[in-house]
């Protein structure tokens, strides 16, 4: 890698350039993974952040916990008979349901992927 320099009012300047990254997807998982890592593990983050992987870091984050969230829900609801016949018969019992479930999910998401 070769340095180029300028000048700049008598001294020379190195001509840097910052990586381009790439854009900035991640949604909720990955702004609780960022406050994350701002908090208890900041050396992880400078290092993501000095290394310019952070962005990347943070929409692989999100991608991973909602599938797993998704695969999470769809096994659970699975396992206790919950079915959309349940939906059409008894639709409030249907949404505790899955609330139960969404609220279940989302800890372990929390636990394996965002805090760890």
């Amino acid at each position: 890698m070769e340095i180029t320099y300028r000048e700049n009012e008598n001294f020379y300047v190195p001509n840097l350039l910052m990586p381009e990254e790439e854009p900035a997807t991640y949604g909720r998982f990955g702004r609780m993974r960022l406050k994350y890592l701002k908090e208890h593990r900041r050396a992880v983050y400078i290092n993501l952040k000095v290394s310019g992987q952070l962005t990347h870091h943070l929409n692989e984050i999100d991608r991973e916990a909602n599938e797993m969230l998704r695969l999470l829900i769809e096994q659970i609801a699975q396992a206790q008979g919950i079915t959309e016949q349940m939906k059409a018969a008894d639709q409030l019992t249907w949404v505790g349901a899955m609330n139960n479930i969404r609220s279940t999910t989302e800890e372990i998401v929390l636990n394996e992927l965002i805090c760890c």
